[in-house]
């Protein structure tokens, strides 16, 4: 198939002949008004909303069938008859007469598509299929519709004033985009949401006006168990919005591909047995470039406080006296069980559930997970697979090796994979089905619902290229 060459027309002042006089002619009339076109429609008859345009001035009605010459000094026609016939003569008149013609459900009888359009003030969204699709078209553009508020097109209009004067001051192009990206922040739009134009315009004078540093913040930001998806939509507008990226080193690079192309991306993730950044480092480098002026994204997998250390970062940014702010997350605890076909409570079989990590610090409780696990009808453990034959003894002892227990890969990822097994085989059951890292560990008697609901529930459809393995299955 061709590609299409995209553009934007000015019809402001331009004859524009609309060919036909129904609901389709009614709508391709009020876009090309928006224009401020000077719109002509030639159509025998012509549906209600036609005539009201016509009496009101808006339009010249012309109440006859197409002739030829009817295109004549025309810049731009749309014919929504569908007689064959019609549409050829029409076809002819235009490429005769150098007048560009979009006839409607023919695409091989069209200069130009006429897009599926979301218009924020100055800011115009545009869904073309080639005409291939419409209905896609016009799908795409209703979800867009909800998706791009109001306050775009306050942030559109605000942007273009920002634009203006840096660029009148000369400022660098670097620095200019820095502070656009700023004004793109989640921020910025709930002044313009909440009607606070004042605020927001305030905002965008001062990343004008002060360009120096000291004027950064820090986001910790959930990254999700790892399928893009399951991002937040205030995780998405951060990530387009940073200046830099500090991210773990199992945040998928589909997620990281959400940054804006200038934001630099840092990888200061932690591998087990591997070795990583020190937090204190990681803490240090977050601190620096707030103090420098730059939006810091911290993106932490899972839910930054769900065993991420997100609260020891919150502690040294705020002695920093850094700004911050925290967007959660969809943690692993919760995701992968109910990814597997786990849910951790059931009326029938457990009443209540524990969290606790493999990751044990040093210096930390050493019968913690006993404790646990003792206490509650589902213990799911985080990070298990470096102490995997030392966890599985150890809770052996407490709830019997028999108790039923799964260890789910990748969750949320195609590559997901999962295991379920007598807490007593899970070792040999994992090391041979090749489980790795990222991985969540559940323990109770909901796990015997995996194998039940595997085949039936897939919440994601990612999941359908992953499978749940039980032995002897």
């Amino acid at each position: 198939m061709t590609v299409p060459f995209v553009a934007a027309l000015n019809v402001t002042g331009q004859r524009c002949v609309l060919i036909g006089g129904g609901e389709i002619a009614v709508a391709k009339a009020r876009l090309l008004l928006d224009g401020d076109a000077d719109v002509i429609v030639v159509a025998r008859d012509a549906c209600p909303e036609v005539r009201e345009l016509a009496a009101a001035g808006h339009v010249r009605w012309i109440a006859r069938d197409y002739t030829g010459g009817d295109l004549a000094g025309a810049f731009m026609a749309i014919n929504t008859v569908a007689a064959p016939d019609v549409q050829q003569r029409v076809w002819e008149e235009a490429v005769a007469a150098g007048v560009l013609l979009n006839t409607v459900d023919r695409p091989a009888l069209c200069h130009f598509a006429s897009p599926a359009l979301v218009r924020r003030g100055p800011l115009q969204v545009a869904v073309s299929t080639s005409g291939e699709s419409p209905y896609v078209a016009a799908a795409l553009r209703r979800r867009l519709e909800r998706m791009v508020g109001e306050d775009w097109g306050q942030l559109t209009a605000l942007i273009g004033t920002v634009r203006r004067r840096l660029r009148r001051r000369g400022v660098a192009g670097a620095v200019q985009q820095r502070a656009f990206r700023r004004l793109l922040q989640p921020d910025v739009r709930a002044l313009l949401r909440r009607g606070e134009y004042a605020g927001a315009a305030s905002l965008a004078g001062s990343l004008v006006d002060d360009q120096s540093a000291g004027r950064g913040r820090v986001h910790l930001v959930g990254a999700g168990p790892g399928d893009p998806e399951l991002l937040t939509i205030a995780a998405r507008d951060l990530l387009a919005g940073a200046d830099i990226v500090f991210h773990d080193a199992l945040v998928s690079e589909e997620i990281l591909r959400l940054c804006d192309d200038d934001a630099e991306r840092v990888d200061v993730g932690k591998r087990g047995g591997r070795g990583g950044p020190r937090q204190a480092d990681i803490n240090a480098r977050m601190i620096a470039a707030a103090r420098a002026g730059l939006h810091v994204v911290r993106l932490k997998g899972g839910d930054p406080f769900v065993f991420g250390r997100g609260g020891e970062e919150v502690q040294a940014l705020i002695a920093a006296d850094v700004s911050v702010s925290v967007v959660p997350g969809l943690s692993s605890a919760t995701a992968a069980p109910l990814l597997a076909g786990i849910p951790l409570t059931h009326r029938d079989l457990a009443s209540s559930v524990g969290f606790a990590t493999g990751q044990e610090r040093e210096g930390a409780d050493a019968r913690h997970l006993e404790s646990i696990a003792a206490a509650v009808d589902t213990l799911v453990v985080m990070m298990p697979l470096n102490r995997l034959e030392d966890i599985t003894r150890r809770l052996s002892a407490v709830v019997g090796p028999e108790r039923p227990a799964a260890l789910i890969s990748s969750a949320s990822l195609p590559q997901q994979s999962v295991v379920t097994a007598p807490l007593c085989d899970l070792v040999a059951e994992s090391r041979t089905r090749g489980m790795t890292s990222p991985a969540t560990m559940v323990i109770g008697e909901v796990v015997t619902l995996s194998p039940l609901w595997g085949a039936g529930l897939r919440l994601r459809a990612a999941l359908d290229a992953g499978a749940v393995h039980a032995p002897g299955a």
